[in-house]
């Protein structure tokens, strides 16, 4: 099951797609002028080569109105939360709060730009780096335990600073 939450940031509009197996981001997009003719264009580039989900859940929103065409040529279902009920996406939801708490209440966005390389910047992170209880306090993208054997705890600075990637290294 996919997911399509969409954010608003300083006249910016942000388009997020989560794959549901393991809280995977799997696209991010930014644009000033959201239409549904982009958003169509944002699911195309989001699975380019036949990788497309079975299920598309997304919201009202009329930015969705061209999805329909695009979504069946890729042969994906396609199901509609009920108004005002952000809980029948309660992952989406989870993921949209953890880009504004961790990312983006500590930054300064200029343009477009610049917010979408803090995003990219953020997924990385959270694909590689950020732990989440229900995945076994592991990663997105699962991630080898390290012994402590391994050597000494050594932190990687991500997102500018903003978090840390801590592993171990050969001393």
């Amino acid at each position: 099951l996919f997911a399509v939450p969409t954010m608003t940031f300083r006249l910016l509009f942000v388009l997020v797609i989560l794959a549901h197996d393991r809280r995977r981001i799997a696209h991010v997009a930014v644009t000033g002028h959201p239409t549904a003719v982009w958003t169509a264009q944002q699911l195309r580039n989001a699975f380019p080569e036949n990788e497309a989900p079975r299920y598309l859940l997304h919201d009202r929103d009329s930015v969705f109105a061209h999805v329909a065409t695009t979504a069946e040529g890729l042969n994906i279902q396609e199901v509609r939360t009920a108004p005002r009920s952000p809980w029948q996406n309660g992952h989406v939801e989870r993921v949209i709060g953890s880009i504004r708490r961790e990312c983006l209440d500590h930054v300064i966005v200029v343009n477009a730009t610049g917010l979408h390389r803090v995003l990219s910047n953020y997924v990385a992170y959270y694909l590689r780096s950020r732990t989440h209880l229900a995945l076994a306090k592991d990663s997105p993208v699962p991630r080898p335990v390290q012994s402590p054997s391994a050597g000494r705890i050594v932190a990687t600075p991500e997102v500018g600073g903003l978090h840390h990637r801590y592993d171990r290294v050969a001393a």
